[in-house]
C-alpha cells in the first residue's frame, strides 16, 4: 500500500469541539442542505406558534370586554322587566331606572369601543378579519371580532320610560353570546394549531439532531485510529529514507 492511500482524517478537532459532524459544507455537503431546510422549517413553526399565541392574547382581552358587556345587558333585561310592571312602577321610578341603564349604555358602548390590542380596536367594526400567519409557509386562519358597539346591537335607543321590548336586550345577549362562542372555537382551533406546530418543531429538531449530533464514542475512536494511521505514515517514510540512504550508499561503495 502507497503511504499517499493510508488514512483520511474525516473527524476533525472542530466536529469535536463542537460536537457536530457537520461544521463547513465540506463535512457534509447533502446533509447541511438537508439540515439547514430543516432549521427553516423548524423556524418557521416556532413563529406559527407565536403569532397563534398572540392571536389567543386578542381574543381573551375581546371575550372579557364582551363578558363585561353581558353583564350589563343582562342588568339592562332586570331593569326593562322592572318597568314592564306599570301597576308598581310610577314616572319617576322608571325615569331614575332609565338613567341607570343609560349608564349601562354607555358602559357597554366604552367597552365596544375602547377595547384595544397592540392599538388596534377589536369591537367597534373598525377592524377587518384578522389574519394569523400559523403555518411555516405564513398560510393561516382568520379572526374575526363583532362589531358590538349598541348601535350594532340594536339597543342604543333602549328607553324604558317609553315603549320599549325587551325582545331588544334578548337579540343583543344573543349577538353577544355568539359572538363569544365563535372566539371560543377560534381559540380552541389555536391551542390544536399551536400543538401540532410544537410537536412539528420538536420533530425537526430531533432529525437535524440525529443528522448533524457528532457520535462521540465513534467519533473518538475514529480520532484515534487516525492518529495510529498518521504514527504508520511517519515511521513509513522514515524507513522509505533510511532505505533510500542505504541503497545509495551500497551504490557509491560497490558501483
Amino acid at each position: 500500500m502507497g503511504i499517499s492511500a493510508i488514512g483520511s482524517y474525516g473527524i476533525g478537532y472542530d466536529n469535536l469541539a463542537s460536537m457536530s459532524s457537520i461544521t463547513t459544507a465540506a463535512d457534509n455537503p447533502s446533509g447541511l442542505a438537508i439540515a439547514e431546510k430543516l432549521e427553516t422549517a423548524k423556524n418557521g413553526y416556532d413563529v406559527g406558534t407565536d403569532n397563534a399565541a398572540t392571536a389567543k392574547d386578542a381574543i381573551n382581552v375581546a371575550d372579557g370586554a364582551l363578558a363585561s358587556i353581558t353583564d350589563n345587558l343582562q342588568r339592562m333585561r332586570e331593569l326593562g322587566v322592572k318597568a314592564s310592571n306599570s301597576a308598581i312602577y310610577n314616572a319617576e321610578d322608571l325615569t331614575a331606572m332609565q338613567k341607570e341603564i343609560e349608564q349601562l349604555k354607555q358602559s357597554i358602548q366604552d367597552a365596544a369601543k375602547g377595547t384595544e390590542f397592540n392599538k388596534k380596536s377589536l369591537l367597534d367594526g373598525s377592524m377587518a378579519d384578522m389574519n394569523i400567519a400559523t403555518n411555516p409557509d405564513g398560510s393561516g386562519m382568520k379572526i374575526k371580532f363583532a362589531n358590538s358597539t349598541l348601535e350594532s346591537l340594536g339597543i342604543a335607543n333602549f328607553d324604558v320610560t317609553g315603549n320599549f321590548n325587551l325582545d331588544d336586550i334578548d337579540k343583543a345577549l344573543e349577538t353577544i353570546s355568539s359572538s363569544r362562542s365563535d372566539l371560543g372555537a377560534q381559540s380552541n382551533s389555536l391551542d390544536s394549531i399551536m400543538n401540532y406546530n410544537q410537536n412539528a418543531s420538536y420533530n425537526m429538531t430531533a432529525s437535524k439532531s440525529t443528522l448533524e449530533d457528532l457520535d462521540i464514542g465513534k467519533a473518538l475512536t475514529e480520532k484515534q485510529k487516525d492518529k495510529v494511521l498518521e504514527q504508520y505514515r511517519y515511521f513509513a517514510q522514515k524507513a522509505q529514507i533510511e532505505n533510500k540512504s542505504k541503497s545509495l550508499l551500497m551504490q557509491r561503495m560497490f558501483g
